[in-house]
């Protein structure tokens, strides 16, 4: 964990990291890494809860999608389907990243608002090297699974479902689904899950498979928010750009309010 106390250092420690990361903001520094999924079924986890809810939900939203889609939608794997069910706000397994360290940023500056002075939160993981592992994972239980890093470029969903979600490994999964929605694509999103339904994403992520990939925790001081929007608006990073569109402008507005009220 490195503490932050100060924007320029923010800056500086965001800076070093290497293109091979990705990020998620959250709005509260106390906060573990959990999917929605995660925090429904709550406390009292179980695999056979995650199944139930998963199942369920996958079931339900499928089957009367036709009925609401009006961008004639056609996912056409269980990943694509997860993205979408995650983008109206149905609990999954997926837990929401970027390639972007100030788009992170910005969403825990956002669903932080209406409580500025609590400490915020940015992690930071080396996509390379948990894919890697992953894949080393696979390998070693699967002799004739040949995919790399470059294969899996327009194969993740693919791979996902046929191997990852089949057979359950204990693993770590970075997907961006082939069908991408314009907000996802504004965002530079990606997601990270876990490829194991029994597993929660963060038992998965200190287990001893990944002990050698970089994962940083930075936590920013509620006091740095103000400092920090500042930062973000002169990026044009703001909720107008990140969703483009009136939902969008109208979030922009309230978070300009919530900022300045203090």
């Amino acid at each position: 964990m490195v503490e932050i106390d100060s924007v320029a250092s923010l800056i500086q420690q965001i800076n070093e990291l290497p293109n091979n990361y990705l990020f998620r903001g959250q709005a509260d520094a106390s906060w573990h890494l959990q999917s929605s999924l995660e925090r429904v079924v709550g406390p009292n986890w179980s695999a056979e809860k995650a199944y139930q809810f998963e199942d369920f939900s996958l079931k339900s939203f499928c089957s009367k999608f036709h009925l609401y889609d009006r961008e004639n939608l056609q996912p056409s794997s269980k990943l694509a389907w997860l993205s979408i069910m995650q983008h109206h706000g149905i609990p999954t397994r997926l837990l929401d990243f970027t390639e972007s360290p100030y788009v992170a940023l910005y969403f825990a500056l956002e669903a932080s608002a209406p409580a500025l002075q609590r400490d915020i939160a940015l992690y930071a993981i080396d996509y390379s090297a948990v894919m890697d592992r992953s894949i080393e994972y696979i390998r070693s239980k699967d002799n004739g699974f040949s995919e790399t890093r470059v294969t899996l470029f327009d194969r993740q969903d693919e791979v996902f479902d046929q191997v990852v979600d089949r057979f359950s490994y204990d693993i770590i999964w970075v997907g961006e689904p082939k069908l991408l929605n314009a907000r996802l694509d504004r965002q530079a999103g990606s997601f990270l899950l876990s490829g194991n339904r029994d597993l929660r994403i963060e038992d998965v992520l200190t287990s001893p498979l990944y002990s050698s990939v970089n994962m940083q925790k930075f936590v920013i001081r509620g006091s740095l928010v103000p400092g920090v929007f500042a930062l973000l608006r002169k990026m044009n990073i703001t909720s107008k750009s990140l969703y483009g569109d009136l939902d969008g402008l109208a979030r922009s507005i309230r978070m300009q309010m919530q900022i300045y009220a203090v």
